[in-house]
């Protein structure tokens, strides 16, 4: 699966590929990581990404042109597809007004081949970018974030750990919090304990020790429920 990620700050994502889960997708082939800087569809000396929004008020805007510019450039196929038009190849608008981002949707992108993720800044991103050039627009989370940057990571970390053969065991992320068909349809995970099975008194379940497998599931599916009602009752009444 190939990601895009379209940016002013190409630099950020020196970091969070660079380890653990996503590196190793990389490494193996499974996943690519293209990172776009979007001042490169600029054509004024100073790479000029954003002006003052119509109406006045604070902040800057990113301006349309460039960014028109630099997905119809990485996907010329764009020019004559409306949004929407492809279910292979995804733009995203990571934006704070955009529909909260979460496991079903993640299981949703992972089905593509390509998904482009252009990052906001600033005060935002002029509205025709997302009425006329994205297929969606994302947010992680109900509170503002000073980019977009962050939150593509997140998204591609998200993504690809459920690409086959991305984790050492392929199973793994359908036990994950959220995934539906683990523990129950969406609930977060059960509670897990390693050695040593008595630490400052604190002991491990007897049950998780007893090598009844049956026991050991049905144990899990009930911790499962008992932490989701604690933490996240929203979950159970969704379901």
């Amino acid at each position: 699966m190939i990601f895009h990620v379209l940016t002013i700050f190409p630099e950020f994502f020196e970091g969070p590929f660079a380890y653990g889960v996503v590196k190793r997708a990389q490494d193996a082939g499974i996943v690519e990581i293209r990172i776009h800087n979007l001042r490169d569809w600029t054509h004024d000396r100073h790479k000029t990404v954003d002006d003052r929004p119509f109406g006045g008020g604070e902040g800057m805007v990113l301006k349309p042109e460039p960014l028109f510019a630099a997905v119809e450039s990485i996907w010329p196929e764009r020019v004559s597809q409306p949004p929407g038009s492809s279910s292979q190849r995804r733009t995203v608008l990571l934006s704070a007004q955009g529909r909260m981002f979460g496991q079903e949707m993640a299981d949703r992108f992972k089905e593509c081949e390509e998904l482009l993720l252009i990052c906001g800044r600033y005060e935002g991103v002029d509205e025709r970018v997302a009425e006329h050039l994205a297929d969606e627009e994302v947010s992680i989370g109900n509170y503002v974030l000073s980019g977009g940057e962050l939150g593509a990571a997140v998204i591609i970390d998200a993504v690809a750990r459920l690409l086959p053969g991305v984790l050492g065991n392929d199973t793994s992320a359908a036990f994950d919090s959220f995934q539906a068909g683990g523990h129950g349809e969406g609930l977060l995970d059960c509670p897990h304990w390693t050695r040593p099975a008595d630490f400052r008194g604190w002991k491990a379940p007897e049950t998780l020790l007893n090598g009844n497998h049956e026991e050991i599931r049905q144990f899990r599916r009930r911790t499962a429920l008992e932490k989701t009602a604690r933490l996240r009752p929203d979950l159970l009444a969704e379901r």
